[in-house]
């Protein structure tokens, strides 16, 4: 049974860091995509980072570039966001999820998703 379980959110003031946590399990993490989402109230939850099994490749969304950065430590089944630069725009709750071989960086592209850990970035 695939599972994900993400840790790590809670209040950071603007310029500072983060690093979000994914816990899996039920599956081969080196094996599957994984993609970091976010939903801030309102809007449409969106892809911030999804890595890409068949060619190795990251996506970055446009606004977090340079900033975020996905990781993975296989023996531990941990997929990690490292965020910094923090903007208050990155507030949202931020998800991760799995697939084999997702056609995009987008919602409907994933069928396993974790709960989700709340990002606010606020002084």
């Amino acid at each position: 049974q695939v599972q994900l379980e993400e840790s790590g959110g809670g209040l950071v003031q603007p310029g500072g860091s983060l690093r979000l946590s994914c816990a899996t399990s039920g599956f081969r993490p080196d094996y599957y995509a994984i993609g970091w989402f976010r939903q801030a109230p309102g809007k449409e939850r969106e892809g911030v980072s999804c890595t890409n099994t068949l060619n190795g490749s990251i996506y970055y969304a446009d606004s977090v570039k340079g900033r975020f950065s996905i990781s993975r430590d296989n023996a531990k089944n941990l997929v990690y966001l490292q965020m910094n630069s923090l903007k208050p725009e990155d507030t949202a709750v931020y998800y991760c999820a799995t697939d084999v071989y997702p056609l995009g960086c987008y919602e409907k592209a994933f069928d396993y998703w974790g709960q989700g850990t709340q990002v606010t970035v606020s002084s």
